[in-house]
């Protein structure tokens, strides 16, 4: 998603949260029971949303990003990870081109930082896909994207990959850091290291918190609903503003994904948000037919800036921070890790971090 340098946090999320909330064709969810918890959270998420922080955001995101398509490339290549990278458009679809223009922060950004769609019409739409439905009648195309049509399979290659060259994999529950490096783990092992990077995702927080950092943090909850063996498939990603769906053509089909839920950690999946992805595939393709599916759900580290973390732990020298992709984790996951990687090496970085410092919030 090199073009997803929009915050889900913008200007008018405010007024349309609570009608969203409870409209259950919206895509955004809250285990209402988890409110008091998050509240403190919600309420400096939606302070992000004014335009100055929109753009700023924005701005950071681009450098993250930008050049992902060729940051995976680069990660994969001789790995037999590359067989699982696809390039293409990425197009979005609305009912009309009115629809498309309400979003004009969104649109002013992504052309402001170099992504430029080019419009298709209801026919431009159906030679990409002939089973779109009748409803969509106009495409904004961002050329120059790429897809993962496997993704547990392409990291399960880097990671052989990784072995191959002398790496070591070990599995085991992290319950402490310390900012010398030395991880306890479950039962009272330990391990030392000369850095440690600290890219546990959506558990990252709790781990920081140990080392004296604590950051405003949540888990947006995703959900993904694979259709497998479909009766057709499209030619790329689309992305269907109306549900803020994606539907990804993958090995075994189609996947769609996205909504937004508010519920922790702890708790299981709801049953909502996949009946709301049914749906869309259906309004997507009203004939859409497929042999059997595969619901998901995965939590995605969300700071409240919208912003990840990257860089050294203010007070933990040995420890580098590299988590809090949020939308983008794994767009800018390859960039995020060489950062990690050379700032972990005492390396100089070209570039300016300061917005994803780890000790902003403090």
């Amino acid at each position: 998603a090199r073009a997803g340098i929009v915050p889900v946090a913008q200007p008018g999320l405010l007024a349309k949260a609570p009608r969203m909330l409870f409209d259950p064709d919206q895509p955004l969810y809250l285990r209402w029971s988890y409110l008091p918890r998050m509240a403190p959270f919600l309420a400096r998420y939606l302070s992000y949303g004014r335009e100055g922080h929109v753009r700023r955001i924005a701005a950071a995101l681009a450098g993250l990003t930008g050049d992902s398509v060729d940051e995976h490339r680069a990660l994969a290549a001789g790995t037999g990870a590359e067989r699982f990278i696809e390039t293409g458009d990425y197009g979005h679809i609305f009912r009309s081109r009115a629809e498309y223009e309400k979003d004009a922060l969104g649109n002013a950004l992504r052309a402001q930082h170099g992504f430029v769609p080019y419009e298709v019409d209801r026919a431009g739409l159906l030679e990409r896909d002939p089973a779109l439905g009748e409803a969509w009648t106009f495409g904004a195309i961002y050329p120059d994207h790429g897809w993962i049509r496997n993704p547990g399979a392409y990291v399960a290659a880097l990671a052989e990959a990784f072995v191959r060259e002398g790496g070591v994999i070990r599995r085991a529950e992290v319950e402490a850091l310390d900012g010398e490096g030395r991880a306890t783990l479950a039962g009272g092992a330990a391990m030392r290291a000369d850095r440690v990077v600290l890219a546990a995702g959506a558990w990252s927080a709790k781990l920081a918190a140990g080392l004296g950092l604590r950051l405003p943090m949540e888990s947006e909850r995703g959900y993904h609903l694979a259709l497998k063996t479909p009766s057709s498939r499209p030619a790329h990603p689309w992305m269907v503003s109306e549900v803020k769906a994606v539907a990804t053509p993958m090995d075994f089909g189609i996947r769609m994904a996205g909504i937004v839920e508010f519920g922790g950690l702890e708790a299981g999946p709801s049953a909502a948000p996949p009946r709301l992805l049914r749906a869309a595939a259906a309004r997507i393709w009203p004939g859409l037919e497929w042999e059997a599916e595969e619901e998901w759900m995965g939590h995605r580290p969300v700071l409240a800036d919208s912003l990840p973390a990257i860089g050294p732990i203010p007070g933990a020298p040995a420890v580098v921070a590299a988590f809090g992709g949020q939308h983008v984790g794994l767009t800018a996951g390859p960039r995020i890790g060489r950062l990690a990687a050379e700032i972990a090496a005492g390396q100089a970085l070209n570039e300016d971090l300061s917005a994803c410092d780890p000790g902003r919030f403090r």
